[in-house]
């Protein structure tokens, strides 16, 4: 999820917190585990300052070890702690169990969108990505706000207003994994390829609208979306051949591209001093774009000159590269 949607349910789990009958009765308490579910929910998340060093490294590494099995537990005791100083005297327990809870639910949510995360580390580094909810999703941001806002005004008490609204969410879920595996058998109804070896249906804003990907077993691509019962294929992908794509491997920025997506392709676009070659994940298309790339700028000997990777609009990516281009 994004991180205002972490943040707000970091907020609704502390309100949830009031089931909890020591909680409840403590306002000490209470505010050492609104501080701890608010930290515990953006914690995971703390790699995003890789970003100041490099972008391939924070491509490599975000939602990765900080989101493995182990480091469930490291947050929990590391922030617990913490508030323990902070707190004196609370039942650091009780922090610590909604702390926990906080961290479980940051992690577990980040499995169902196309991201995905390495949750199972140490066991595999696999990437997870359940393509089920989408980065942003209004309702569940939305409806955390309504809920903090009728706590914060007193209109009801935390412990049923919270209860209700993830029971509702629970339900939400259900509905929309449930949602997802109609979609993924409705494209393979609709959808008469015989050669195909995968479909990728992957959620939009929209409830309605998918956005699809369809692979071949020689890693073309053939991309489309389902509106509702219209399923419509745009355009196909599929990667260069050129000497320079294979000279582009080589570079850091293009093997932590390639270490996060199994859904690569790559351009090649011939230059007056060399070749720009353009990596992107063919499962993020927004406005005829692939926001999500890895661009490497050679010349003609196959050196590089300059490189990106990250999220960019091709607007700003020319942009940031054009000296490059004389």
């Amino acid at each position: 999820m994004d991180t205002s949607t972490h943040f707000v349910m970091g907020i609704g789990l502390a309100g949830l917190a009031y089931v909890d009958p020591v909680v409840a009765s403590s306002p000490m308490l209470a505010a050492a585990v609104m501080v701890g579910t608010i930290a515990g929910s953006q914690a995971p998340d703390i790699d995003t300052a890789l970003r100041l060093k490099s972008n391939s490294l924070y491509i490599r590494n975000h939602r990765g070890m900080s989101h493995s099995l182990p480091f469930l537990l490291l947050w929990t005791l590391l922030i617990t702690g913490v508030i323990a100083l902070i707190f004196p005297g609370v039942a650091i327990a009780h922090v610590a169990i909604w702390t926990a809870v906080a961290v479980c639910v940051h992690v577990f949510t980040d499995l169902f969108n196309t991201y995905g995360t390495q949750a199972a580390r140490p066991f595999t580094d696999k990437w997870i990505a359940w393509n089920i909810i989408h980065i942003f999703d209004p309702f569940l941001f939305s409806s955390h706000v309504v809920a903090i806002l009728l706590w914060a005004f007193d209109v009801v008490a935390p412990a049923p207003l919270f209860v209700t609204l993830y029971i509702i969410i629970g339900l939400y879920y259900i509905w929309r994994i449930i949602a997802h595996a109609q979609a993924v058998s409705k494209v393979k109804r609709m959808d008469y390829s015989t050669d195909a070896i995968r479909y990728i249906v992957i959620p939009t804003i929209s409830w309605s609208r998918w956005h699809v990907v369809k692979r071949y077993a020689d890693d073309r691509y053939e991309i489309g979306k389902l509106d509702g019962s219209d399923l419509t294929w745009n355009l196909q992908a599929s990667s260069s051949t050129h000497a320079a794509v294979a000279a582009s491997r080589q570079s850091p920025e293009v093997q932590a591209f390639l270490y996060f997506t199994s859904y690569a392709v790559a351009e090649v676009e011939e230059l007056p001093a060399g070749y720009k070659v353009r990596w992107a994940d063919v499962r993020y298309r927004h406005r005829k774009q692939y926001p999500f790339v890895a661009v490497v700028v050679m010349d003609r000997n196959f050196e590089t000159i300059d490189t990106y990777v990250g999220w960019l609009s091709d607007e700003k990516m020319d942009k940031k590269l054009l000296s490059a281009r004389s």
